[in-house]
């Protein structure tokens, strides 16, 4: 994989000094990890300088991420299409090495990450692509796709799957906006 490196921007958040933290923010913390995650590399010493905020979207990501009823694999290959439409430097480093473990192939995520249409093997995996970049595309998805979603999924797992790339759109968002970076990057998956 081709990357660019650079050197990261300052965050545009002040630093969070865990030692001064209110108990709200402690409190946010303490369920991060303590949950699933287990860390908070990501979005999330963005978010607790707003602890109301940072509470509600942490729970919301770990439904999102880990009770979709979706397997791993589509839930990582939704997310890194949501990296790539947003250019996400840390979102994209965090979730490309979790999407190669559960399964996506290392061409498909390339393909994603560089704006080309990749080449499918799996009927699942193009159905949530397809979902996916219709939906950021055009802002609606249309009747066929929608249809083979419910078809395969159920609504539930569809409404879900919206879920999952709003909330991977808010995290997006949020990484860029505030000029964040994965703990430890030092490569920059998207031209700046």
């Amino acid at each position: 994989m081709t990357r660019s490196s650079s050197a990261p921007p300052a965050s545009r958040l002040p630093a969070f000094d865990e030692a001064h933290a209110t108990p709200e923010q402690k409190a946010v913390l303490t369920e991060i990890l303590s949950g699933p995650r287990g860390n908070l590399n990501g979005p999330f010493l963005g978010w607790i300088h707003s602890p109301d905020l940072a509470q509600h979207a942490q729970r919301l990501g770990a439904f999102c991420r880990y009770r979709t009823g979706l397997p791993l694999r589509l839930s990582e290959l939704a997310i890194l299409v949501t990296a790539a439409r947003w250019r996400s430097q840390a979102e994209w480093h965090i979730h490309h090495p979790i999407a190669l473990d559960a399964g996506v192939p290392a061409a498909t995520a390339e393909a994603i990450r560089s704006g080309r249409q990749p080449e499918f093997d799996d009927d699942d995996d193009a159905l949530i692509y397809a979902f996916a970049t219709e939906l950021y595309d055009t802002q609606r998805v249309s009747d066929p796709t929608f249809q083979r979603a419910v078809d395969r999924f159920g609504h539930q797992v569809t409404i879900n799957l919206v879920g999952l790339l709003g909330y991977y759109a808010l995290v997006a968002m949020t990484l860029n906006t505030f000029q964040m970076r994965a703990h430890g990057q030092t490569a920059l998956p998207f031209a700046e």
